[in-house]
């Protein structure tokens, strides 16, 4: 097999398992509504049931990128699979019980925690730098595209089917990796390799925060998740604010097309400015301009129209040019620190999450305060989407500091 075909079955593989992995973190926010029907559950235990998945992520990221160092990216990213589909296709059997259902979403959060991570480990041992803006747009798109199909499969399913379904082809897919994807070297030992395997080395945990080029990985990566969460939470009760009734909630799902396409044809145009000889700090901060000043200016736009059309068109480009990032910051990795690309992306996720836990309580404060109006939530999300940018703009770097 060529080093070529071998990066292209890696990005393909790692691909897919993103793609199980966003869809099956849609599925339970689906199934909840059918489920709390069923189980009578009150708001409080919906809270709790839907919010473990996150102390299961958060805990799991540095330690994934640790492990995948020291026991390398196949068995972790297969254990990491492993455990969220097995949580998942559990997931029915258990929701009888409360807290037995809490435990089985800390342990699904714990192995998609360990996903990402393990994979920007992997990327950064394998792929070659001409091609890794384009194998991080196919990554992000998958996830995208997997977010889409569990949104529009899922509510024509019995709740129970989703989990069932989802977590089935999570475990197919663990015994095709274990098969297919080897850690040794297959290239022709006469042959310059396309990748330099890192040498790896210990490092002092405060050589993660004491760059300023790590941290402008880490704040354009904050404020990206800032506005992804607040779409990802809040847009179909804003387009329920905009008139929207069930059928047209369904649209939530455009927006996610959209981010597969440019993810996509961003990562793409990304490598061939970098044949092109453009430097590649150039194209990283060029693709992260666009990924963070495209999305705010559409934010504005988004929360100033009173058309369902015309807010559900802004916001799909908001996404869609979002999806650039993954052809900058979230590239920047394997260049600044490609040695600890899965530690440093660990810890980027990890603050990025953060947003995940303020937005939601912050939202619905400044919607009451405003008494009823959405626009202070999204002036805030596009301020904090132009700071990013400036401060990734004026401090990132492309030269290896880990």
């Amino acid at each position: 097999m060529s080093s070529k075909m071998s990066q292209t079955h890696i990005v393909v593989l790692c691909s897919i398992a993103n793609f199980i992995n966003a869809a099956d973190r849609v599925i339970m926010p689906i199934a909840i509504i059918p489920m709390t029907s069923y189980f009578k559950w009150t708001m409080h235990s919906q809270g709790w049931i839907l919010s473990a998945f996150a102390f299961g992520y958060l805990s799991s990221q540095v330690f994934g990128a640790c492990a995948a160092k020291k026991f390398g990216g196949k068995l972790i990213l297969l254990l990491s699979v492993f455990l969220w589909s097995i949580s998942t296709v559990a997931t029915p059997w258990v929701s009888h019980n409360t807290f037995a259902l809490i435990l089985c979403r800390i342990i699904s959060g714990f192995g998609e925690g360990l996903g990402l991570p393990t994979i920007f480990h992997i990327f950064a041992n394998n792929i070659s730098i001409t091609e890794r803006s384009s194998a991080f747009g196919y990554l992000v798109a998958a996830g995208s595209v997997g977010q889409t199909v569990a949104t529009v499969i899922c509510p024509h399913l019995m709740w129970q089917t989703s989990f069932y379904l989802f977590g089935s082809i999570g475990i197919v897919w663990s015994l095709i990796w274990i098969t297919l994807y080897s850690e040794k070297n297959r290239g022709n030992s006469d042959e310059l390799p396309l990748v330099i395997i890192p040498q790896y080395s210990s490092i002092h945990w405060r050589k993660f925060f004491i760059y300023w080029p790590l941290w402008a990985i880490y704040i354009a990566h904050f404020t990206m998740n800032w506005s992804n969460y607040i779409i990802m939470h809040w847009l179909p009760t804003y387009l329920c604010y905009l008139g929207a009734n069930s059928h047209s909630i369904s649209l939530t799902a455009v927006p996610y097309i959209f981010n597969s396409v440019f993810g996509i044809v961003a990562g793409n145009y990304a490598d061939k400015l970098i044949d092109r000889r453009w430097s590649v700090l150039s194209v990283r901060r060029l693709m992260t301009t666009i990924g963070l000043v495209g999305p705010a200016i559409f934010l504005i736009l988004f929360c100033t129209v009173n058309s369902l059309a015309a807010a559900i068109i802004f916001i799909s480009i908001s996404m869609g040019l979002c999806a650039c990032n993954s052809a900058g910051h979230l590239s920047n990795h394997a260049e600044v620190a490609p040695n600890h690309a899965g530690i440093t992306f660990s810890v980027s996720n990890t603050l990025a999450t953060i947003p995940g836990i303020l937005s939601g309580p912050l939202t619905a404060e400044l919607v009451t305060a405003s008494h009823g109006r959405w626009f202070p939530v999204f002036i805030l999300a596009a301020a904090l989407n132009f700071t990013g940018s400036i401060i990734y703009c004026s401090q990132s770097s492309t030269s290896q500091i880990l």
